[in-house]
C-alpha cells in the first residue's frame, strides 16, 4: 500500500513554496490569470495535458492510469477575497485590498501536490483522475453564474463523465488533527436576495404627505424574523438575514425608494420552498399594507453541500488508516456557510471533507474571512496525502 502520507511530507517544501507564492499574489474570481497560470505550467511539467480557459480561468487536466476504471473528479479551488491583510507574514499579500483569508492558497498547493503523487504511482491506477482547479468560488463578481456552475456549463462533468467527486477545505474553527468526513449535509445551500421598496418621498417634517419606504423596510426586516422561529420547525435549519438597506441622502428629505439585501440559508428543499415562499408573502404583505411597492428579487447561490453516505464511508476509511492517531470526525459538521461544491455533488456523488488547519500555540485562530486568517501549513501535508490516498481509494 502506498504511503501517501510520508510522501506528501517529503514533497512539503514543494507544496510550502507554492502556497506561499499564491499567498503573495491573490487574484480574486475569474481573473486567477497568474494563478491559474502556475497551474498549467506544473501540471504540465508532469506531462498533463492541461486546458486552461474554462469558466474563464479555470483549468482541467486529466491523468490517465494504467488500467481501466471508473473517473474520480478532485475539484480545488482558486480564489482570493477583497479584504486587506494583517497577518505580517513575511508571505503577506503584496496586492492591495486582495488577500486569501479563506485557504485557497493551501487548497490550490494540495491539488498540485495530489497530481504529483498519484502521477508517481499512474503505473498503479486505474481510471482517470480529472483534476479541476476552479475560480470564483467566493461569489459571482458581477457574472450571472460563480466558478463552480459556469464551469459544468463549460462541460466539467463530460469527456469523461466523473463517477465520483471529492473536494477538501482547510478549516481554521478546529485544530491541526481534527478531520470531518461525514455523511449527509455539510454546508447549507444560499439564496441572495434584493428587495426595492417604492413610495412617495417627500419632505421630512411633513411624514403625512409621504408614502416611507424607510418605515416599511424596518417592518419588514422585523416581520422576517418570524420566518425561522415560525415557520421553520424547530429541528429542522434555515438562515434569513437582511444585511444591507440603502435609502435616502439628506436628513430632512424622505426618500422615493428603499433597496433591501440579505442572504437565506437551507439545507432541506422543503424548508427552502417554504422560507422563500414566507419571505415572498411577509414582504408583499407588509410593503401593500404601509402602501409601498415591493420589488423582490431571490437568486440561488448555491445548492447545500450534500456528501453521499457510501462515498464519504470510504474515504472515513482511509482517513482512519492514515491517521490513526487523529481526531477523525465521522459525524455531520453542519454549517451555515455555503460552498459551490454543491453543484458539482447534486450531479456526481461524492464527498467534502474538512481538515483542522489551526495552531492556538502559534496563534494561528482566526477564521475564515479575518483580515488575520493564516493556518498551520502541517494541514497541506495531511490534505494532500488524504486526498492522494482518497482518490487512489476510489479508483480502485
Amino acid at each position: 500500500m502506498v504511503d501517501f502520507l510520508a510522501q506528501a511530507r517529503e514533497l512539503f517544501p514543494y507544496t510550502q513554496t507554492l502556497r506561499r507564492d499564491f499567498h503573495r499574489h491573490p487574484e480574486l474570481g475569474f481573473r486567477e490569470v497568474r494563478t491559474g497560470g502556475i497551474v498549467v505550467q506544473e501540471l504540465q511539467a508532469l506531462g498533463l495535458e492541461a486546458t486552461k480557459g474554462i469558466a474563464k480561468t479555470g483549468v482541467v487536466a486529466l491523468l490517465e492510469g494504467a488500467y481501466p476504471g471508473p473517473t474520480v473528479l478532485l475539484r480545488f479551488d482558486m480564489d482570493a477575497l477583497p479584504i486587506h491583510e494583517e497577518t505580517g507574514a513575511e508571505y503577506a499579500s503584496q496586492t492591495p485590498g486582495v488577500m486569501h483569508a479563506c485557504g485557497h492558497d493551501g487548497h490550490t498547493a494540495i491539488g498540485l501536490t495530489v497530481a504529483r503523487l498519484l502521477h508517481a504511482h499512474r503505473d498503479r491506477l486505474r481510471g482517470t483522475v480529472k483534476f479541476i482547479f476552479q475560480p470564483a468560488e467566493e461569489g459571482r463578481c458581477g457574472e450571472e453564474m460563480g466558478g463552480a456552475q459556469m464551469m459544468i456549463r463549460d462541460g466539467i462533468l463530460e469527456n469523461p463523465k466523473p463517477d465520483f467527486a471529492l473536494a477538501l477545505h482547510l478549516w481554521n474553527e478546529q485544530p491541526l488533527g481534527w478531520i470531518n468526513v461525514a455523511a449527509g449535509p455539510i454546508m447549507a445551500g444560499a439564496e441572495m436576495f434584493t428587495v426595492r421598496l417604492r413610495g412617495k418621498g417627500g419632505h421630512g417634517a411633513a411624514p403625512h404627505l409621504t408614502v416611507d419606504p424607510i418605515v416599511a423596510a424596518a417592518q419588514i426586516v422585523s416581520a422576517l424574523q418570524s420566518i425561522v422561529s415560525r415557520n421553520v420547525a424547530p429541528l429542522e435549519t434555515a438562515v434569513v438575514s437582511v444585511t444591507a438597506i440603502h435609502g435616502g441622502e439628506a436628513f430632512n428629505v424622505i426618500p422615493q425608494e428603499v433597496e433591501m439585501r440579505g442572504t437565506i440559508r437551507t439545507f432541506a428543499p422543503d424548508v427552502r420552498e417554504r422560507v422563500i415562499q414566507r419571505f415572498d408573502e411577509i414582504t408583499q404583505g407588509v410593503a401593500h399594507s404601509l402602501g409601498c411597492a415591493a420589488q423582490i428579487e431571490v437568486m440561488r447561490v448555491t445548492p447545500a453541500t450534500l456528501n453521499d453516505a457510501k462515498v464519504a464511508e470510504r474515504v472515513q476509511q482511509v482517513a482512519a488508516r492514515l491517521f490513526p492517531d487523529s481526531e477523525l470526525n465521522t459525524s455531520p459538521f453542519v454549517t451555515m456557510g455555503s460552498e459551490d461544491m454543491g453543484f458539482i455533488l447534486e450531479q456526481i456523488p461524492g464527498c467534502y471533507f474538512l481538515i483542522g488547519s489551526a495552531n492556538r500555540e502559534r496563534n494561528l485562530i482566526y477564521g475564515h474571512h479575518h483580515p488575520k486568517f493564516d493556518f498551520d501549513e502541517e494541514a497541506l501535508v495531511r490534505g494532500a496525502a488524504l486526498m492522494a490516498a482518497a482518490a487512489a481509494e476510489m479508483l480502485q
